[in-house]
């Protein structure tokens, strides 16, 4: 089991959530979480001045079996890319195990 945490723009949520469904990953949580970023210089919009060093994402927590886990990579790259600078990153760690509470199943059985 794979856990996948993805930090993306806020504006590109519904889109990434859209396109999980689509391929079958339906359980995720997910939280609003301010970063600081790579960016350096602020933004001038209609003559105001913005600073973009405290940006506004959303985090994903996506854990899935093996067998999904490029899928779900591909599937976030794809969903949440502008091609501009703090589109945001994607982590890859390992889950030894799972267990679902309510009917004490374990592994794969836990998450699905």
């Amino acid at each position: 089991m794979k856990k996948i945490e993805a930090i993306i723009r806020k504006s590109k949520f519904d889109e990434v959530k859209k396109a999980l469904h689509k391929i079958e990953v339906n359980f995720f949580s997910y939280w609003d979480v301010t970063g600081v970023g790579n960016e350096k210089q602020g933004h001038v919009y209609r003559g105001i001045s913005y600073s973009t060093t405290d940006i506004q994402r959303r985090h994903l927590s996506i854990v899935i079996s093996d067998e999904f886990l490029e899928k779900t990579i591909e599937t976030i790259l794809e969903a949440a890319s502008t091609g501009n600078v703090g589109d945001g990153k994607i982590f890859v760690s390992e889950i030894t195990e799972a267990y679902r509470i309510r009917t004490k199943e374990s592994g794969n059985a836990g998450i699905n």
